[in-house]
Order: structure tokens, then sequence, then C-alpha cells
């Protein structure tokens, strides 16, 4: 009997292995759809040094529904009619990034950013990239937006060992995320970006005007309908 030759015994393993990760990633997905993620790569990475992961669970229907109209203003106004990918915030954000703007923008959805904090990595490039679109796509199919803005508000870090919108109303406010104020979930969301270097207690500068400027943009989220697919 003839041997298999060695580039068809390689696309014979790359096939599998493809088969392998299609079929496993839609099953972790759909198993996530019903069950809160127990850890994240990004939690366990940041784990060392003695800063621990602090983390609290709650559904989206107990947060007060300031903090996904505050998630909405700040990260991603066309979240509930987009199918994961916002290519008009694209094309402005390379726009602005080639006109030389000193803040880097990033035209990542939500559901790009729940992609990524659930089942990636926060660097890697391109591949990771690919990768991020891969999911993005299998949530928006899988889940409801209603289930992508929980898990966003659930994973996302909101400060150093903090995770979710929750864990920072109590580390923050000293109560949780049912009783939070327009102007508190707005220093949450103000803090999304760059969490190790943003604080939602007594903010100054650019995280204040942005705080700001978010409070005030959640009255037009809801007044406009931006949000009506978190109900």
């Amino acid at each position: 009997m003839a041997k298999t030759s060695l580039p068809r015994r390689l696309l014979r393993w790359i096939s599998r292995a493809l088969l392998i990760f299609v079929v496993g990633s839609i099953l972790m997905v759909l198993i996530y759809r019903f069950v809160p993620p127990p850890i994240t790569i990004t939690m366990i990475a940041n784990a060392g040094g003695g800063r621990g992961i602090t983390k609290d669970w709650m559904s989206l229907d107990r947060m007060d529904p300031a903090m996904g109209r505050a998630a909405i203003a700040a990260e991603d106004g066309n979240f509930c009619t987009h199918h994961g990918f916002d290519f008009t915030a694209i094309q402005k954000a390379l726009a602005s990034n080639m006109e030389g703007d000193r803040r880097i923008r990033g035209g990542s959805t939500i559901s790009q950013q729940t992609a990524k904090n659930v089942f990636l990595w926060q660097n890697g490039g391109y591949p990771r990239k690919v990768l991020e679109a891969w999911f993005t796509v299998l949530i928006e199919l899988l889940w409801t937006k209603h289930r992508i803005m929980e898990v966003y508000l659930n994973v996302a870090e909101t400060g150093i060992g903090t995770y979710g919108a929750n864990a920072a109303a109590i580390r923050y406010f000293h109560h949780d995320a049912s009783r939070l104020t327009s102007m508190e979930a707005a220093r949450i969301a103000a803090v999304l970006p760059l969490p190790k270097r943003r604080g939602a207690i007594a903010p100054t500068g650019f995280t204040r005007r942005y705080g700001n400027r978010i409070q005030r943009r959640i009255g037009m989220v809801y007044r406009g309908g931006y949000a009506g697919c978190l109900r």
C-alpha cells in the first residue's frame, strides 16, 4: 500500500484542526449564551503581582438602565442596529489616526470588544483581529444584543484587577450596579478604554470631561431609542 505523501498528511491535519476549532468555538459560544464565562485570558494575564481578580456577575436586567446606555453612549452608538461591525466608525477612526490625532481612536464595536474579552487576549495584531472577527460573527448570530451587552458589562476590565460594572460600582461607589446614578454609570464607562490609567473616583482632566460628555449623551441614547435592544 502506497504511503500518503507528506503534503496530503499536512493538509489532513490542518483540516482536522480547523474543524475542531470551528466546532469547538461554536459550542463555546453556545454555552456562554446561557452560562456566565467563569474566567478570561485577560483576567489570568493580569492576575499576577498580587492584583487578584475581583468580579461580581450581575444580570443586565438587574443593573440600572443607565449603565447600558452609558456604554452605548461611550463605546458604540450604533450597537443596536449594526451586525457586529460599524464600518462608518472604522473609517472615521482610520481617518482620524491618519491625520495625526494625539489620541489613537479605535473603531471596535461592543460586540468586537466582547468577543475579544471573552474568547481571546488583548494584543496579537492581525492574527488576533481575524479571530476576533470570527467570534464577533458567532456571537451576533447566536446571542441576542441583550446578552452581548450583559456579558460585556460583566467581563470588561473596569480597574486594576476589577472586572465588570457591578464590581466597579462596589469598588468606586460602595453600592452595587442596580443603584447607579447616570453620573456613576458615565464614570465607569469613561474608564473602560484605559482601565489601568483612569479612575472613576474624582476623575480629572480628560477623564472628567469625557465622563461628563457621556453623562449628557445618556439621555440622548434613551430618547433616541438607541438602547432599545437592551430591554
